[in-house]
């Protein structure tokens, strides 16, 4: 039979610890925090130039808008002032910097990569491709984050990519972003919190409403004594948690892709966001948008959730729910099948599970469509990124976990109109971790979160033992060729 052609890359895409992204430090315990600032206000104004001036020699040129950083977190701890007297701007700012730290943010691995055209293809010579690759970026405490780099695939398939730049810089949140009431509401009541309290909430806001709108709403029923009961405390948790979960970034559309970082925000994904799968959905209207789909994790529960962008500049993070909203490895399709949303998942880390939606914010169906069948899979078998289309069928990739916990890329093909058909499936991996790439920080590991197809050949970005990451091509027509025998 014939032999499917895999080419690995000699790209190597490894965790540099020279990105480092400036983050807030905030030391535990208000008493702690106001004895550094009264530290700061003890000292002469001679010392506080002296110290303000070797901190920017040291660091301004590591960063972009230090300054004005440190004047925003000088802003976070001002309500531990003694006096409401404003400090001097040197003062502010030495104060700032003692409530900032720089973070290394993917000094442990960089890993699990999606990849999906990027919205911006003029200017190419004909025959190439301008993507978008997106990585899980790990650092201190093994808390993970969503890095960019861009390049360019060319007719013959040769893959560069752009440079990478050293500063790294998180995106700006976006105040008082809109809620839709009547999905919020669904989203609540999912989560078992909507009763009378929320109801009385909830009709003093408009259709649609903002954080600080809500906010608002909910102090005023505090002193008001409205909330009385244990549950309604919880459910004022639940709106807010809600609420915080539900937000939108935005980074300078003069950035390069490379610098910048989705580092967890919300309340759901403080311990991590990990293994996005960006997938390019075009609607019924033939507008594009894209979807990722990823990992939320808290520390305790792990939680799926939704990433929105039309240009990888301004991002809407939205919660997933209903009861098949669940686990790891939620992948879309990339349009609607049968007028609907359609989602492969995992639901009980053992076996491949599809699922289908009216509204993306919410899943339910969810039926049964792989099991372990071969040794190299016996152990658990999941998806690697959005099914791709082509001619024959929805093509998948796979993962499968064999002897000695050893993870594989395989494949399987869909029927295109009722992808619930398994039309065909590799019976060995289509991509096998070799001996240089067994060796990481957990051994004997490929996986991917997303590939895409340039003319003739799968693209195939692909981690090494949670490490770093490579690339590998194949050939579409031998690989459809097999599925289909």
């Amino acid at each position: 039979m014939k032999s499917v052609e895999v080419e690995r890359t000699d790209i190597r895409i490894v965790p540099d610890p020279s990105r480092v992204l400036i983050r807030p430090f905030i030391p535990r315990g208000e008493t702690r925090i106001m004895k550094i600032i009264s530290r700061v206000m003890s000292l002469p104004d001679l010392s506080v130039d002296l110290w303000l001036s070797r901190v920017m020699a040291e660091f301004s040129g590591r960063h972009i808008d230090t300054q004005k950083i440190f004047e925003h977190h000088y802003r976070i701890v001002s309500r531990y002032m003694l006096t409401d007297l404003e400090p001097s701007a040197q003062r502010r700012l030495l104060i700032g910097s003692l409530f900032t730290s720089e973070y290394a943010l993917e000094c442990a691995a960089l890993f699990n990569p999606s990849i999906v055209p990027d919205p911006d293809q003029s200017g190419l010579a004909r025959g190439a491709l301008r993507f978008i690759m997106s990585l899980r970026a790990t650092g201190e405490g093994h808390v993970s984050s969503i890095s960019f780099r861009s390049g360019m695939i060319d007719k013959n398939y040769n893959i560069t990519f752009s440079e990478t730049m050293p500063f790294v810089v998180s995106p700006d949140p976006i105040e008082n972003s809109s809620y839709d009431k009547s999905t919020f509401v669904q989203k609540l009541s999912e989560m078992g919190y909507h009763n009378r309290f929320c109801e009385q909430v909830l009709e003093r806001l408009d259709d649609t409403f903002t954080l600080s709108e809500l906010s608002a709403v909910l102090d005023s029923s505090v002193r008001k004594g409205v909330e009385k009961s244990k549950t309604e405390s919880m459910t004022r948790d639940g709106i807010i948690w809600l609420a915080k979960s539900n937000y939108e970034i935005e980074f300078a559309k003069d950035q390069n892709v490379s610098q910048r970082i989705i580092f967890p925000t919300g309340p759901s994904e403080q311990n991590g966001i990990e293994d996005a799968r960006f997938v390019l959905f075009e609607n019924e209207m033939g507008n594009r948008v894209y979807y990722a789909t990823y990992t939320a994790y808290d520390g305790t529960k792990i939680l799926p959730q939704l990433m929105v962008t039309t240009d990888f500049v301004k991002f809407s993070i939205i919660t997933l729910n209903g009861s098949a909203a669940q686990n790891k490895g939620m992948a879309l399709f990339p349009r609607k099948i049968g007028g609907k949303f359609a989602m492969i998942s995992r639901q009980d880390n053992e076996n491949l599970y599809i699922m289908f939606s009216d509204n993306i914010h919410f899943w339910h169906e969810m039926i049964p469509l792989l099991k372990p069948t071969f040794p190299w899979e016996f152990v658990q078998v999941g998806n690697c990124g959005p099914p791709v289309e082509t001619k024959d069928g929805w093509l998948l990739l796979t993962h499968g976990v064999g002897p000695m916990r050893k993870y594989c890329i395989g494949a399987i093909l869909l029927d295109l109109e009722n992808p619930r058909q398994v039309v065909g499936r590799l019976t060995e991996p289509l991509i096998a971790p070799d001996e240089n790439e067994r060796e990481g920080y957990v051994p004997n590991v490929v996986y991917t979160c997303g590939a895409l197809i340039h003319k003739k050949r799968l693209i195939v970005p692909y981690a090494m033992s949670d490490y770093a990451t490579s690339i590998a091509t194949v050939d579409v027509e031998s690989l459809l060729y097999r599925l289909k025998n």
